[in-house]
């Protein structure tokens, strides 16, 4: 007997038509944001992923040396090869990109609760543009996504933070250029460790620089606490220097901007400052958030923010982005848990009940039955010669709207009945007529 290899997932035609339902949705949110969908190879060069995120991503990686002597890995993520693709294409391209993807990626580490192996994920970006509308706008189709299925602020919240105010409070402590994003990694962790362990992790980060470090992890640790602009600009204190002052007055004046923006789309209910949101990936540049739900396990739903070195880093023109990713595992299992769940409806619109006994009756009934699937509509029929009866419940069982009976009499006259099978109602109708006839009906149902 064959297993599900741990971490992976099949989906039977009911859970099928759960996910699509959510990929149904988070395609029409992008749209709506005039977001164009592109699709990056499934196996990518192992190169891609450890020039963004370092050698020991291959631990995490479905990594091989493939026929060629090549060495490939399978998608962890989608950022990489969207900055490929963009990069690859930046001397011609229309700015801002705004593209979307869905699609299936592939992790090696351990299985939890919302973490498997295999995963989609929808990602949506914007390259090419570094004012806070970009922030503004795909900070809004994250949650616009998330309510579109339902779900809302009672729900999930977006938590804002700001890594290049982290940068400035880090610089304000005296703490160099160099030893930013270790310190930045640590941080990220805070709130997963003790605080014996993270002044342990700090010292690391700092290195022969390590300095006071009971001191910086107070400070950092009341900075973390911010949660508000009014805090945000307060917690500096005194500037070592004019540069960096006003670097934190024109920041300032960045998180205003954006709020204000965020507050005209009429989702400020959804965002809360949060300096704690950090993001440990070395790429993030500036603005990073993650949506959390509210309810039940307070699992991250999604997270992103703006990455603008990366695409020079990978070797391309230098441009500005940012985006976000969101996984289908927490957010089926916060829909299934809130009962807001739902599923894409592939219920055929007709069933075509066909007279037994009669081979030329069901020929003639194939025929408008190939025509009205050419012309868009869900048609099914029963492949044996069995009873109206047994007929009429296989089309209950299937969820069919309309019954189209070809009977003798009716067919012998060009004709067909229509049978609601909610209401019950039945209409004669002529064959040539009959696509025109439950257009109208289908469309009344709606």
């Amino acid at each position: 007997m064959f297993k599900t290899l741990p971490g992976f997932r099949e989906f039977y035609p009911e859970d099928c038509a759960k996910k699509n339902y959510i990929f149904k949705k988070w395609r029409a949110a992008a749209r709506s944001f005039g977001f164009a969908e592109f699709e990056p190879p499934v196996l990518e060069q192992l190169e891609l992923f450890t020039e963004k995120s370092g050698e020991e991503i291959k631990l995490q990686l479905f990594e091989f040396v493939d026929k060629g002597g090549r060495a490939v890995a399978l998608r962890p993520e989608m950022t990489p090869s969207l900055a490929r693709m963009v990069g690859a294409k930046a001397a011609g391209i229309r700015r801002p990109v705004k593209w979307f993807a869905i699609g299936e990626n592939y992790r090696y580490e351990r299985q939890q609760k919302g973490r498997l192996r295999a995963f989609y994920q929808f990602n949506a970006d914007i390259l090419g543009e570094d004012s806070v509308n970009a922030d503004a706008e795909i900070i809004a189709l994250l949650v616009e996504s998330l309510r579109a299925l339902g779900l809302g602020s009672g729900e999930f919240k977006l938590r804002l933070g700001d890594r290049t105010m982290w940068v400035l409070f880090l610089k304000n402590l005296g703490i160099a250029d160099d030893r930013l994003i270790p310190v930045l990694s640590a941080i990220d962790k805070i709130a997963k460790v003790s605080a014996d362990t993270f002044k342990d992790l700090l010292k690391e980060a700092l290195g022969a620089a390590s300095g006071n470090i009971e001191d910086i992890s107070v400070k950092i640790g009341e900075f973390i606490k911010v949660s508000s602009i009014e805090q945000m600009a307060a917690a500096f204190g005194e500037f070592q220097s004019a540069e960096i002052a006003d670097s934190v007055e024109n920041r300032i004046a960045d998180w205003r901007c954006l709020m204000g923006l965020l507050k005209s789309m009429g989702i400020s209910d959804f965002i809360s400052v949060d300096m704690g949101i950090v993001r440990g990936l070395a790429y993030y540049t500036g603005f990073v958030f993650e949506a959390f739900q509210i309810v039940g396990t307070g699992r991250a739903l999604a997270g992103g923010g703006r990455y603008d070195a990366l695409v020079k880093k990978l070797g391309y023109q230098d441009m500005p982005a940012v985006g976000f990713g969101m996984g289908d595992v927490t957010v089926s299992d916060l829909l299934d848990a809130l009962n807001k769940g739902s599923s894409e409806d592939y219920s055929p619109d007709v069933y075509v009940v066909i007279a037994p006994g009669n081979q030329g009756l069901r020929e003639r009934a194939l025929a408008f039955i190939s025509e009205l699937r050419r012309m868009g509509f869900r048609c099914d029929y029963s492949f044996r010669d069995s009873s109206f009866g047994k007929q009429f419940k296989q089309a209950d069982a299937l969820g069919a709207k309309f019954a189209v009976i070809a009977g003798v009499d009716e067919l012998a006259a060009d004709s067909v009945k229509i049978k609601n099978l909610k209401t019950g109602d039945e209409l004669l109708c002529a064959v040539c007529d009959l696509a025109s006839k439950l257009s109208l009906m289908l469309s009344a149902q709606e």
